[in-house]
């Protein structure tokens, strides 16, 4: 479980991850980044791996009951996306990356499901996770068979070789 403040890479090291060429074939689940407009950010998006199918997280114009600050989340495509994209990952036996597990995402019960029956499955696994105390996430933070590095623009390389290292152990 990757953690650490805005900005500091964690999609990033996700990204790369995904797209090590000793890794390509191997991995499954979603990303997320930014929308913007004219140089703001306007929501976010969320983007399958392998098949790179996209949709909607959050916008600001987006009318959902569900808010983080002024984005409306949309769990609709979050399930369809991203829970179709971990629940693949979790059926062909691939390496499972999530990006992220925070407030938006923790709306989806579905969302809750599926990253449990993840969690409890024997795949490896990369998540960004929030830092903010949730019980939720506590819970996943604090499972005897996960691993929570702070990411720092100062120790992304040396993680990013950690994780790729972990990863291409048998």
């Amino acid at each position: 479980m990757i953690t650490g403040p805005p900005r500091c890479g964690k999609t990033t090291l996700i990204k790369k991850i995904s797209q090590d060429v000793s890794l390509s074939n191997k991995v499954g689940g979603f990303i997320t980044e930014e929308l913007r407009e004219k140089g703001e950010r306007v929501g976010f998006k969320i983007t399958s791996l392998p098949d790179n199918k996209e949709g909607i997280l959050a916008r600001k114009d987006f009318s959902s009951p569900y808010r983080v600050g002024s984005y409306g989340v949309n769990t609709k495509d979050l399930e369809n996306i991203g829970c179709s994209a971990i629940s693949e990952a979790l059926y062909s036996e691939k390496i499972i990356l999530v990006d992220e597990i925070g407030k938006m995402e923790l709306f989806s019960k579905i969302f809750k499901n599926i990253l449990a029956h993840a969690l409890d499955s024997p795949q490896k696994m990369l998540a960004t996770i929030m830092e903010r105390r949730n019980e939720f996430v506590d819970r996943i933070k604090n499972r005897k068979d996960a691993k929570l590095v702070h990411l720092s623009r100062n120790n992304f390389n040396n993680v990013f070789t950690e994780i790729l290292n972990w990863f291409k152990m048998p």
